[in-house]
């Protein structure tokens, strides 16, 4: 019985082929760059990417319309900067939201 954990269940196959690369290379973005006959940035933007990839899946308490704008922009559907406007605009909404669904504070005698 294989045990997957949950951070791993969501990546593709290719990410994990990447990941399974770069452990057999010792982590060197050097050696996976030549591995894959890219630049060293172009390693680094792809384990950067898989990096957020991690911290977004392992996020479970995030908000579901949070998860789908950024897990959009880390698979190159979205960029960055629109997703950023998207969450921004979304977190203003919920926070005027949130401010008129709370009771007003009561206020001192005479006033």
């Amino acid at each position: 019985m294989e045990i997957l954990p949950e951070w791993m269940a969501n990546l593709d196959d290719e990410d994990v082929t990447f990941i399974k690369n770069f452990l057999l290379v010792s982590g060197s973005l050097k050696e996976a760059a030549a591995l894959y006959g890219v630049t060293y940035p172009t390693v680094r933007l792809r384990l950067d990417r898989l990096i957020q990839k991690i911290r977004l899946s392992e996020d479970a308490a995030a908000d579901p319309y949070v998860q789908l704008v950024k897990r959009l922009a880390l698979n190159d559907k979205l960029d960055f900067d629109t997703a950023k406007v998207l969450i921004t605009a979304y977190r203003k909404t919920l926070e005027t939201r949130e401010g008129a669904a709370r009771p007003a504070k009561p206020t001192a005698k005479g006033e």
